[in-house]
């Protein structure tokens, strides 16, 4: 019986993308980008956008950065976008304490934060 291992690494990365999550919305999609990967040596691309509204990334950030480094092991170039713009609007409707305005200095000194910690990752 012949084993396709290009299939087989298809599988093994799907797994490993589907550990944790409740719901893939579009796996043929996904099946697809690891088979051309595999097959054809292609790679895609990931993006994932950041506010630096603090100097750490958090818990909460887990996840994701997670996904993205599973999807970078499996062919995705990944993009990690730093939001200075947004980072500094903070929560523009005043009923957020955890997202207060901050000046442009501080954004700045917070996504070369993110940049020195995330790159560990990524």
């Amino acid at each position: 019986m012949y084993i396709n291992k290009d299939e087989e690494l298809v599988k093994e990365a799907l797994r490993e993308l589907e550990r944790g999550v409740a719901e893939i919305i579009d796996q043929e999609r996904i099946e697809t980008l690891f088979k051309n990967y595999f097959e054809k040596g292609e790679n895609f691309y990931v993006k994932a956008g950041f506010d630096p509204t603090a100097p750490d990334l958090h818990l909460g950030h887990t996840v994701l950065l997670q996904k993205m480094a599973t999807l970078q092991k499996y062919g995705a170039i990944v993009q990690f976008l730093i939001g200075d713009f947004t980072g500094m609007i903070g929560d523009p409707t005043g009923k957020n304490e955890t997202r207060k305005k901050l000046d442009r200095q501080t954004v700045l000194k917070n996504a070369q934060s993110y940049k020195d910690q995330v790159f560990k990752i990524l």
